[in-house]
């Protein structure tokens, strides 16, 4: 199931990217070739409508960033300022690591709850209503986009989904913590692609090369425990 999940959160983002960025290809190339004077080429490109595009590509944009957030929990590639709590002995350095992501589970727990009442009074009830074949004379259908003309609502239901997932992804990092004192870590500095050196010879001294304030690096590892 979690693997599932994974891999339709990777696919979403991916889709919303690569749509936008298709989108707004098209309409620069469009807006630039509609400039030629060339006949019956430029008569078709101009009666091409692209006043879409612009709505649709923040719309996918917004959707992007939501699922692209909780992407950032699971994966660990949201930059945190960890230098204090990696001054702190490891017993309170492992209540603040706690501290912090069960409130980040709480912020978009809220956020997600609240959510959900403002799709539902934006005019998902009157759709779902509707749908069911109930009478919904009594409720809003609620307003359109200007020029998609969707329903506000489908558009707003990022914000109770995206939450709501980022919500999960805490509580499973916190999770994962609580058991292997270790958080999810991304290599900022890797770049796909370029060879990496090997390790350093046994007789090297490397620790010049260590990032001791990575808090992502190493968590709250068996060995300190019994740190003060």
């Amino acid at each position: 199931m979690n693997r599932w999940l994974n891999r339709l959160e990777e696919a979403l983002v991916i889709f919303f990217m690569a749509t936008a960025t298709l989108i707004t290809f098209a309409a620069v190339l469009h807006r630039y070739l509609s400039g030629f004077a060339i006949p019956v080429v430029q008569d078709w490109l101009l009666s091409l409508r692209f006043s879409w595009s612009q709505e649709l590509t923040i719309i996918l944009f917004v959707w992007m960033a939501k699922f692209g957030a909780a992407y950032g929990v699971r994966t660990g590639i949201h930059v945190g300022v960890d230098v204090l709590i990696n001054r702190l002995a490891a017993a309170n350095r492992r209540r603040f690591i706690f501290l912090g992501l069960f409130s980040g589970a709480l912020f978009t727990g809220i956020i997600g709850t609240l959510g959900v009442f403002f799709v539902w009074e934006n005019g998902a009830h009157y759709a779902i209503f509707s749908a069911l074949g109930q009478d919904v004379s009594a409720l809003i259908e609620g307003p359109i986009t200007p020029d998609l003309e969707w329903p506000t609502w489908v558009v707003y239901s990022a914000i109770p989904l995206g939450s709501s997932l980022m919500c999960f992804r805490f509580l499973q990092v916190a999770w994962g913590f609580s058991r292997t004192g270790e958080l999810p870590h991304h290599d900022h500095s890797h770049v796909a692609g370029l060879d990496e050196d090997g390790p350093p010879a046994a007789d090297q001294d490397d620790r010049i090369y260590r990032m001791d304030d990575n808090l992502h690096a190493h968590g709250v590892s068996k060995d300190d425990e019994g740190r003060p």
